[in-house]
């Protein structure tokens, strides 16, 4: 039963691990510009390997 409760507790951790970096890349700006990656590579100018 012990170990029941050693995994829940690490889970609970690793949780809010993941909890904290989220909320920390929104902050940080990570997901504010969304429009302009998906249209950057459709307008990328060809390299020639010449």
């Amino acid at each position: 039963m012990s170990v029941i409760f050693l995994l829940l507790g690490a889970s609970l951790v690793v949780a809010l691990f993941f909890l904290i970096a989220f909320i920390w890349s929104v902050k940080d700006g990570q997901y504010e510009d969304d429009y302009s990656p998906a249209r950057r590579m459709l307008f990328d100018e060809k390299i020639n390997n010449d």
